[in-house]
């Protein structure tokens, strides 16, 4: 296992920036990261489910990956790249762009058009990848829900360890806790393993996570800041308040259209980030307000971005 500095707190999974015909906006980019910067995140995971990286070509993900690289440079938050793709060619070159330009680390989806039939052909695609970015420290995103590939990770993750050199962790889009648990304490406890469900961060923290990766943070992770320092002082009561909180939000989102919804919360905080690309729907105007007004019944901008 190479060293890695683990991400400790909140990495927003960044929403990709488009003009309101369609087009990638890597004007916007930079606007985002100050964002980031002033809700002092850990890191940003850039190019992953919810930045549609499916709906991306090859060239306007490696654009991101490069313009993300720029805009974080000189600041306190790290850049985490996703790689992931049904081509692996695609996903090698990606990796080896991320490590040309520092990023922090790297993750991926295993392939999930044509399926890896069982727990070893995961291990190869994740070391043909991790090779093209020996240097760059590299997590296996389990994302079962959107993949349908299920496998039992935490026995996995010992094998791909041993034979992945630059294997770190492991992103856990995952609501299975059992899992989650056992995640943490193999391989010596050295794996840095990042929740990925914002809707169940208080569980997570209670069983020790550190890091959580999560498209929540994108627009409310002073709510998920509170959160974990009520949990570091040890007040679960307000802990719980917050998360039901969070909970009532992305209900909310869920009944909205979840992406298109966290878009418009990114441009009531001021960064427009344009629509999103089918096959995803975007709201109408009526529906977007509807979506405000339901959003100030939640508490509004006082709950979700008042430090």
């Amino acid at each position: 296992m190479i060293a890695h500095t683990p991400f400790v707190g909140l990495v927003p999974a960044s929403l990709t920036p488009f003009t309101p015909a369609g087009e990638l906006n890597l004007a916007a980019v930079e606007k985002q990261a100050e964002l980031f910067v002033r809700d002092q995140v850990a890191g940003v995971f850039a190019g992953g489910t919810t930045g549609e990286f499916s709906s991306l070509t090859f060239a306007e993900r490696d654009a991101l990956t490069i313009r993300w690289a720029e805009v974080l440079k000189g600041t306190p938050v790290r850049l985490l790249v996703h790689v992931g793709s049904n081509c692996l060619a695609e996903s090698r070159a990606l990796a080896a762009r991320a490590e040309s330009l520092g990023a922090a680390a790297v993750a991926m989806v295993c392939p999930s058009y044509l399926k890896p039939r069982s727990p070893e052909m995961v291990i190869e695609c994740c070391r043909d990848v991790a090779n093209a970015a020996p240097n760059t420290p590299f997590y296996f995103y389990d994302i079962p829900v959107l993949t349908g590939v299920t496998f039992p990770v935490a026995d996995w993750i010992e094998a791909a360890a041993e034979r992945i050199p630059s294997l770190v962790g492991v992103k856990f889009t995952n609501p299975d806790l059992m899992t989650f648990q056992r995640l943490m304490r193999v391989c010596g406890g050295q794996l840095d393993v990042l929740f990925g469900m914002d809707e169940q961060l208080l569980a997570a923290a209670s069983l020790g996570c550190r890091g959580a990766v999560g498209s929540g943070y994108n627009f409310a992770s002073p709510l998920y800041h509170r959160l974990l320092a009520a949990v570091d002082r040890g007040d679960f009561a307000a802990a719980r308040d917050l998360q039901f909180q969070g909970v009532e939000l992305v209900a909310l989102m869920f009944r909205t259209g979840y992406m298109a919804a966290a878009k418009e919360l990114m441009r009531m905080r001021g960064v427009d980030l344009g629509p999103v690309r089918l096959p995803l729907p975007n709201i109408t105007p009526e529906q977007t307000a509807a979506f405000r007004s339901e959003f100030e019944r939640l508490g509004g901008a006082a709950a979700f971005w008042t430090a």
